[in-house]
């Protein structure tokens, strides 16, 4: 059995390397088709091996994703944050440090979810009982986008970014409405990804030479302290990602833009683990990958969810290395060819990814949410409104 799970661990691992680096190609995606194929193909395979497979794939496909997020600008829910900060240290010819600062706070998070795993046995289903949660929900959500609002500086922006939210939120709902596979694919794609790609090809950025040797250090208390008060955020309310996440937390204890990619790297990886916490504790599904293992094997047991745990410590040490190592081989590679090429490539690989998984409506909803997420660049904003896209859509599931 401990051969088994060692290669259902290494085999996940693979496969959270692959889907970290393919721009468009999500782990929710993945672990649908390891849900269907559990019927047929890999009917004989018994399920906890293939959760096995799903939570490493999920921890690893974190840790992977700041890769293409930082080198390319092309982020999935959750990297899309961290486009700036770790753009900025890209062109200063430190890609490389900005993606080892956020592995290392993903692996920060692999620890703070051990630690805080046992006291949130306790709170959580104390809140759950009393059943204030499902209450409360609609109006945290409300009070949360509302914040991330008003932190704009001036009236103007302000209204900008409520404006940039309805926006996202009206073309969220009706994307989420439509007979379309994997939505989330070219809705997200498009606002936090080929938009990005398409400025910086316009702008044409020059990434100056990578200082790979270089070594940058952090005070890490403040991320880590501000990430174990926020990130459980993440259990109670749907439809927040781990970017607002950490918006919220910067705005209670300020940081560099070094910490707050170390901030983003543990949020991420916590917003991962405490999806497993969730659905062993209340019963509730948080990202796509926890969906996948309750269609699998229903509500997991103690012992299941101890095997969760240590599989999330394991996949998330050999996804550091991993990281480490990828990332050189990238900074080479970005070093010989040019950046506008690789930026056109990625939306050309992104395009062809939607095209098959969503079809030629996928392909229409690509470009209209590019479209919207090059406007909303363009305003100057803060790009984590634009996650009013599913914000919207769960305040008005819960409210009406």
């Amino acid at each position: 059995m401990l051969i088994e799970i060692l290669l259902a661990l290494l085999i996940g691992t693979l496969a959270g390397t692959f889907t970290g680096l393919v721009p468009g190609i999500h782990i929710n995606l993945v672990g649908a088709i390891i849900v269907s194929l559990s019927l047929s193909i890999l009917a004989g395979i018994p399920p906890v091996y293939l959760v096995i497979f799903i939570v490493s794939m999920s921890i690893t496909h974190v840790f992977v994703d700041f890769i293409p997020s930082i080198f390319l600008g092309a982020p999935e829910d959750g990297t899309e944050l961290s486009i700036l900060p770790g753009h900025q240290m890209l062109k200063q010819g430190f890609g490389f440090q900005a993606v080892k600062l956020a592995s290392e706070g993903c692996l920060y998070g692999i620890f703070l979810f051990i630690l805080l795993s046992f006291p949130l046995l306790f709170i959580t289903k104390s809140i759950y009982e009393f059943g204030v949660a499902a209450n409360l929900i609609p109006f945290l959500l409300i009070g949360i986008s509302l914040n991330l609002v008003f932190i704009e500086k001036t009236a103007k922006k302000r209204f900008l970014s409520f404006a940039v939210f309805i926006i996202s939120g009206l073309l969220g709902f009706f994307v989420l409405n439509m007979n379309i596979k994997e939505p989330l694919l070219p809705l997200l794609s498009g606002l936090f990804g080929t938009s990005g790609l398409i400025i910086a090809i316009k702008s044409k950025t020059r990434i100056s030479k990578q200082k790979i040797e270089k070594s940058i250090r952090i005070k890490k208390l403040k991320p880590i302290i501000t990430s174990a008060f926020t990130s459980p955020l993440s259990i109670f309310l749907p439809a927040i990602s781990s970017g607002q996440i950490a918006v919220i937390g910067n705005q209670f204890s300020k940081m560099d833009r070094k910490q707050f990619l170390f901030l983003l790297g543990i949020i991420n990886v916590l917003a991962m683990a405490f999806s497993f916490l969730a659905l062993f504790l209340i019963s509730k599904t948080r990202t796509g990958s926890s969906v996948a293992i309750k269609t699998l094997i229903g509500m997991p047991e103690t012992e299941i969810f101890i095997l969760i745990t240590i599989i999330i410590l394991l996949s998330g040490f050999l996804a550091f290395f991993i990281v480490q190592f990828i990332a050189k081989k990238f900074v080479i590679i970005l070093e010989k060819i040019n950046y506008a090429k690789i930026c056109f490539a990625t939306i050309v690989i992104i395009s062809i990814i939607t095209l098959i998984v969503s079809g030629f409506f996928g392909l229409l909803v690509l470009s209209v949410s590019t479209l919207t997420g090059i406007y909303c660049i363009n305003l100057g904003i803060n790009r984590v409104n634009m996650m009013g896209c599913l914000l919207l859509q769960t305040i008005l599931f819960y409210l009406l």
